[in-house]
């Protein structure tokens, strides 16, 4: 099983990450890569999904090289990354116009549209079918397949008209590796068009086509979580030196690739992700939802099990904002640079408070106009104290979700596996344990843990192990300290920062 690998893609939103992982989950060899997000005037926010492959192929490449016997030993590929994107794609394969991310608001109108009213902007005989049957409902702010399918199809005719498949990111670059397009019920969630209640049920609800106006023969074929799409076409096999029987499985959602790859895989194990945007996610036996705070069991992994889902919009991002906003045009200090500095302001940050809903927010509390900001500045305020301000406030900040999350799950969820690029640092990681009051277990390399958690599903897949066989990761176990708890900023704050802060944001011009 050591000598076995998996090409294991994750792609987020600032780029992807290419591995070399063994199908027990040791990363062997890896390259990161940022790609840039293009915004415009009118609620745009687009990448190029050709720069995607491009990036990938010549990654691929080089890690086959460097690593003794890699093209030999290579037997999976399997991807993860970003939902609720659209990527429109020909009878091939390829883009026929860029990627609608997640961050794209253009199409929020033929949502509402379709399923928009009064009850918390939706028409609630309309949107209860959605509730009911996928946990959730489309975004009527359009961040979405659906409002991104009819964005595309209503202002974009030229692109609609050479689209065979409007894909989320990730089939895209399965559908890149196989020439076979594919979905699962999970990698397709954010599309709430699967009767969620039947797992085993391949097909997208009529329903619910019928109620957002949508025809399915745009849509791809629905299969197994964890199953064989197919193996290496022969163009793409010979391009990278493997061979043609290399076999590549179902796209997973990061959400999913979080939790294999953290070892949080039985009912209740809990991971926090760290990365651009956060969540609290752990299995959990049913489905179910939360409307008022954004939360939902969606199709997990297997298909008779969910996971939990939530997303706050800003989390590592927000440091990363600072790193720019410190360095000016001048050289920026790194991210461990930053947290050296964070490091000499005590906890509390000398009183400064930071809200990081630099994109709005999405739980536990719905507010795409709320902004962030700093509070309690003064002549005295260092960088010191603004750069761990934002580090206490983000963790705030799960600790206004995790309240809610442990309400729908029923019970505290201790510990809290954390994964993401801001899971690489330690203070960080101490500061969310004396945050949220639980132990935080930072795993080994959490900046890779959906590489792994992608490698991991090809095991099973390939007949080669269990999930129940894969040994944990190792972590670094952080115990929270109730006296420093006082001072970080806990959720109490935060509540009343958006309570103070959620009727000026409404007022003020509108802004990215």
């Amino acid at each position: 099983m050591t000598s076995e690998l998996c090409l294991s893609i994750d792609l987020g939103t600032g780029g992807p990450k290419v591995g070399l992982v063994t199908l027990g989950g040791e990363i062997v060899a890896h390259e990161v890569h940022a790609v840039t997000t293009h915004f415009s005037p009118d609620g745009g926010a687009i990448q190029d999904a050709d720069e995607w492959w491009t990036i990938i192929v010549a990654a691929t490449k080089r890690l086959l090289s460097a690593v003794e016997n890699a093209p030999r030993n290579v037997r999976a590929v399997a991807v993860t990354g970003q939902y609720a994107s659209t990527v429109p794609v020909d009878a091939n394969g390829e883009p026929t116009g860029p990627c609608v991310t997640w961050l794209d608001t253009r199409g929020g109108r033929y949502t509402r549209d379709a399923v928009g009213g009064w009850f918390q902007g939706y028409n609630p005989r309309k949107v209860l079918p959605f509730v009911r049957k996928t946990g959730g409902a489309p975004s009527t702010v359009g961040a979405d397949p659906i409002g991104q399918i009819h964005y595309i199809q209503r202002t974009q005719p030229e692109i609609a008209a050479a689209t065979r498949w409007y894909m989320e990111p990730i089939d895209y670059l399965t559908m890149r590796f196989t020439g076979v397009a594919s979905a699962t019920h999970a990698s397709r969630l954010a599309m709430w068009l699967t009767d969620n209640r039947r797992l085993s049920d391949y097909r997208y609800d009529a329903q619910l086509l019928s109620l957002v106006g949508l025809d399915e023969r745009y849509l791809p074929p629905l299969q197994a979580f964890g199953s064989v799409v197919g193996t290496l076409s022969e163009r793409v096999a010979d391009e990278l030196g493997l061979s043609k029987d290399v076999v590549v499985v179902t796209a997973i959602p990061d959400l999913h690739a979080a939790a294999l790859g953290a070892g949080a895989t039985s009912l209740y194990e809990t991971h926090l992700a760290l990365s651009t945007t956060s969540w609290i996610s752990c299995p959990v036996p049913k489905k179910k939802t939360d409307v008022s705070h954004n939360i939902a069991a969606v199709p997990g992994l297997s298909n008779d099990s969910y996971v939990i889902i939530d997303n706050q919009e800003t989390a590592a991002k927000a440091l990363e904002w600072l790193q720019g906003v410190m360095a000016g045009s001048g050289t920026k200090l790194s991210f461990e640079e930053l947290g050296a500095l964070a490091g000499t302001s005590p906890p509390g940050a000398n009183g400064v408070r930071f809200t990081p809903w630099l994109a709005g927010e999405r739980s536990p509390i719905s507010n795409k106009h709320i902004r962030a900001g700093f509070t309690n500045l003064s002549i005295t305020t260092t960088s010191a104290d603004l750069v761990r301000s934002v580090m206490e406030g983000v963790a705030a900040n799960s600790s206004w979700l995790l309240g809610y999350v442990e309400k729908f799950a029923g019970r505290t969820l201790s510990p809290i596996r954390m994964v993401g690029g801001g899971a690489q640092s330690p203070l960080w990681c101490q500061i969310f344990a004396d945050t949220l009051s639980r132990e935080v277990h930072q795993i080994d390399q959490p900046l890779l843990a959906q590489l792994r958690g992608a490698a991991l599903l090809a095991g099973p897949a390939l007949g080669h192990h269990s999930f129940s066989q894969v040994p944990l990761p190792k972590a670094t176990v952080f115990r929270p300290s109730s006296e420093e708890r006082r001072t970080h900023g806990p959720a109490d704050d935060i509540k009343s920062l958006y309570k103070r802060d959620k009727a000026w944001s409404r007022r003020r011009p509108t802004t990215r």
